[in-house]
């Protein structure tokens, strides 16, 4: 199993994520004026900065469509944001056509039944802990951390650590 993963993360040149029940815990917060909040978890956005600083972009795939997003993918320098995505797989080959990579050379972290297409057709699938049971069955790695505790970081670090050893920038 070890060896599969650190083969997979060899290869990875881009990595997506979802947003809710993987950024975030998946609950949303209304103000009295009906504005969604959400909670984002500060070591993910260290973990864009790693990737970025090592060549590798972070992408945003969500089905939500919120100024909340935009605003936190925004401030932390995510490469590129699909929101409003119903059916994620089908972006797959804008992204492999507009960052010049092939499938398996893509990580997606999804956590519920919208992002099983995409999963499949990756080259290497991560679930948050408390993610859907249907995935375990297709993803190649299960996190240690809930969605919202640092998800993205502990896959952007197992993909710099598997990638470059101990030799990724850091800060």
């Amino acid at each position: 199993m070890e060896s599969k993963i650190i083969t997979k993360c060899k290869k990875i040149k881009v990595l997506l994520t979802d947003v809710d029940g993987v950024l975030t815990d998946g609950g949303m917060y209304y103000s009295s004026k009906g504005d969604v909040m959400k909670k984002f978890y500060a070591r993910d956005g260290m973990a864009i900065s790693l990737l970025k600083k090592n060549s590798i972009p972070t992408i945003l795939v969500t089905k939500e469509k919120t100024m909340t997003v935009k605003q936190w993918a925004k401030k932390m320098n995510v490469k590129k944001l699909y929101d409003g995505v119903a059916k994620k797989e089908q972006v797959l080959e804008k992204i492999c056509h507009e960052f010049k990579v092939k499938p398996n050379e893509i990580a997606f972290i999804g956590d519920d039944v919208n992002d099983v297409k995409l999963l499949e057709k990756v080259g290497f699938a991560a679930m948050p802990n408390n993610g859907i049971k249907q995935l375990r069955k297709i993803c190649d790695y299960k996190c240690k951390a809930s969605g919202g505790e640092g998800v993205l970081r502990e896959i952007g670090d197992l993909i710099l650590e598997k990638k470059f050893s101990d030799k990724y920038k850091s800060y």
